[in-house]
């Protein structure tokens, strides 16, 4: 269900609606929305459930004056504007870290411009001091002078979980604790967890080998799909679907998160498979990262922090908004709360 407000072009399996009859096109939207289940219900067909148009016409509807429309509008618009606009805040906040990780670790930008006798721009002189001013060759790439290859297996304690029998009530009734498949991160819009569909008592926790995990673990799913990245922003237990990393040194969570997206085609590739692509511990354990000289990573982690706390905030106030906007969506348009 969308509000498109600019010029379009609908697919033949479209219905739209584009002549209102002077009612308010945003409460016609909502009104529509609070249809969304009853209309899937409407579906025919096996193969390929249709909803056909004839199938709304005789519905009678609950409906209300143009004076109650516009402030219903005005209110369920505002919080969807709301929410928009963190959502907005938070791919700019996003596109600022990786662009920075990218000048550091990926461009080498601070060194390059120390080589050549320049201060690295926007860059304090006690940072740029972390920086060495020139490159040296190891196994035929030139990296920074004090940066070294290192597997992930030697900065990180990697972690699989594990699926506690969901037919033993006493893993999951009244569970408290957060546990999660990949399909928890599917629809996330921005780097962090911060909730998921299942929950599992402290003895399911105590049969999955990771246990729970620490708020800050950075979780990347090794299959069903290979790929998805998230830090997790509170304890949590993981199924077999992820390989969970915990760093052992300077490198943190928000490097880490930089450097498996800078790199995710690479990870993708070393999955195998055949009924599904998965990615083993013991395969990526062989996966080689350029970790910079201490200081550097932790002067990227204090720079950033800031910017993903920032994302986090709004990541909670967003879907504070939606409960919101949920809860009072179908309840002002059934008249059982009035504007």
């Amino acid at each position: 269900m969308f509000y498109v407000a600019s010029d379009y072009w609908p697919s033949d399996t479209t219905l739209w609606v584009t002549d209102f009859k002077g009612n308010n096109p945003k409460f016609v939207y909502y009104f529509y929305k609070t249809l969304s289940v009853m209309m899937l219900n409407l579906d025919v067909g096996s193969a390929n459930p249709t909803l056909n148009r004839n199938h709304l016409h005789s519905r009678e509807i609950l409906w209300t004056d143009r004076q109650s429309q516009d402030r219903i509008a005005e209110i369920l618009s505002g919080l969807d504007d709301k929410i928009e606009l963190n959502r907005q805040m938070n791919r700019t906040l996003e596109q600022m870290a990786r662009a920075l990780f990218k000048s550091w670790f990926i461009d080498f930008d601070p060194v390059h411009a120390k080589q050549r006798g320049e201060k690295p721009a926007g860059m304090d002189a006690e940072t740029a001091a972390l920086f060495p001013d020139r490159f040296v060759e190891i196994d035929g790439k030139e990296v920074p002078e004090g940066w070294e290859w290192k597997t992930v297996d030697q900065l990180y304690t990697l972690r699989g979980g594990s699926t506690p029998s969901t037919s033993n009530p006493e893993f999951w009734e009244g569970g408290t604790h957060a546990w999660t498949s990949p399909k928890d991160l599917s629809g996330l819009t921005t780097p962090f967890l911060t909730r998921t569909e299942k929950r599992i008592t402290e003895a399911g926790t105590k049969v999955i080998s990771s246990g729970l995990l620490p708020e800050g673990t950075v979780l990347l799913s090794s299959r069903a799909p290979v790929g998805y990245l998230a830090i997790a922003s509170m304890p949590v237990s993981i199924n077999q679907g992820y390989i969970a990393l915990e760093s052992t040194g300077a490198l943190g969570r928000y490097f880490t998160l930089n450097l498996l997206q800078a790199r995710l085609e690479e990870i993708k590739a070393m999955a195998s498979g055949t009924t599904f692509p998965e990615l083993s511990k013991k395969t990526f354990r062989t996966f080689t990262v350029l970790s910079p000289r201490y200081a550097v990573g932790s002067v990227f982690e204090f720079r950033v922090e800031e910017i993903y706390e920032k994302i986090l905030q709004n990541v909670k106030e967003t879907e504070n908004l939606s409960m919101i906007r949920d809860y009072l969506l179908p309840r002002l348009l059934s008249g059982e709360i009035t504007v």
